[in-house]
């Protein structure tokens, strides 16, 4: 089976969740079918295909930019029996593969484009065209793939034309044995972290959705002898940044032990993180399920998250972590579930322990994988 995997990110450029499905997804389906990846870059190696947008387009548009490598995309990916499309950034590429060689277009929605109106911050007009790219793609693909029950109900929602048996459920994954606890403490040392003291984590973009800017106002009223580790780069726009910027360094008046790591992190360093953090907080106001918080639980960590998207399919309430409601007062509830964790170590540590088992039992990569080729086996023999 000749399958094309079209994305915007793919190591070593991984900056958000869709790049790390990716990631590990292709790294299954290698063992499963014949696949060449298509991605952002420049370059070709060892199925990997790297495109770049046009040279006369530098300094336009994003969403114009993303046309261009789509185009080269759709080019590229003759001979291919199916492609399978990530994001609104390869959707059109997939789309068009579709169309000029006609064979079947399977795309995954990580996120929809109607549920991210800040979006409009970011893209200004391109928002528009985004928007457009991914209607075109969705309604027209032979399956669409939700990643969690949550993410097909809004797909159904936002795209009421779209047959409902074309959208499969099939959850994200983590790799548990690269995400395992690290009970190191270098990584700590290294960055100035007091390891006799907890520490709540943050690991994540500085986006609208992720919900950063709640976050910083909620640690204010938590515990003052708790530290609060921000691994938070990549603004989407200088105005969130600014944000950002600005109040931290507000918080940064109020409480000690405050750390900002805007760079991205290795892997490793970031398992040590998080299997150290005394509970790894999800702001999130948008999420379709945040492999983020599978990425904790797997290291042992209690999670407290937003109750939105596809995430209490991923953090059970109680059990493996605390669901904060986002409809009212979402900073002082962020605030007094983060205490409540806290307060209590070893309820922590049996939630990070039932963390840990949930997300070995119910989210192996391979078994991701195998679940997407019978997809794949399904829309090459209808019927």
């Amino acid at each position: 089976m000749r399958v094309g995997l079209l994305t915007r990110e793919y190591p070593p450029d991984v900056y958000g969740g869709a790049g790390v499905h990716v990631e590990f997804l292709a790294r299954e389906l290698r063992t499963l079918t014949d696949l060449d990846v298509h991605c952002w870059g420049e370059g070709a190696a060892g199925g990997v295909v790297r495109h770049r947008s046009w040279s006369s387009l530098d300094g336009a548009n994003d969403a114009l930019r993303t046309f261009s490598v789509d185009l080269a995309m759709a080019a590229a990916v003759e001979g291919r029996e199916l492609v399978h499309s990530h994001t609104w950034y390869a959707n059109l590429a997939g789309h068009f593969g579709k169309l000029l060689y006609g064979i079947p277009h399977i795309m995954t929605a990580h996120s929809l484009e109607p549920l991210r109106p800040w979006k409009a911050e970011q893209l200004g007009g391109g928002y528009a065209l985004s928007s457009w790219a991914e209607r075109t793609a969705i309604e027209a693909a032979d399956t669409v793939v939700a990643v969690s029950g949550a993410m097909r109900e809004d797909i159904l929602t936002c795209y009421p034309a779209l047959d409902p048996a074309k959208v499969r459920v099939v959850h994200n994954g983590i790799d548990t044995a690269l995400y395992q606890p690290d009970h190191g403490t270098d990584v700590l040392e290294r960055l100035g972290i007091d390891t006799a003291r907890p520490y709540v984590l943050f690991v994540g973009r500085i986006t609208r959705q992720k919900g950063v800017p709640h976050l910083l106002r909620a640690v204010r009223d938590i515990d003052p002898a708790v530290q609060v580790v921000l691994c938070a780069g990549a603004p989407d726009t200088p105005e969130i940044d600014r944000e950002f910027r600005d109040l931290f360094q507000e918080l940064s008046g109020v409480r000690q032990g405050l750390y900002w790591i805007p760079q991205m992190l290795p892997r490793p360093d970031v398992v040590q993180l998080l299997t150290h953090a005394a509970v790894f907080v999800c702001p999130s106001v948008y999420e379709p399920l945040g492999i983020v918080n599978l990425e904790a639980m797997a290291c042992g960590t209690a999670v407290v998250a937003s109750r939105v998207g596809g995430i209490p399919e991923v953090v059970e309430d109680g059990v493996t972590g605390v669901l904060v409601p986002v409809e009212e007062n979402f900073e002082a509830g962020l605030a007094l579930a983060l205490d409540s964790v806290l307060a209590d170590p070893q309820g922590a540590r049996r939630m990070g322990e039932a963390g840990r088992e949930r997300a070995v039992r119910e989210f192996g990569w391979d078994a991701v994988a195998r679940r997407t080729v019978q997809l794949y086996e399904e829309v090459l023999k209808p019927g």
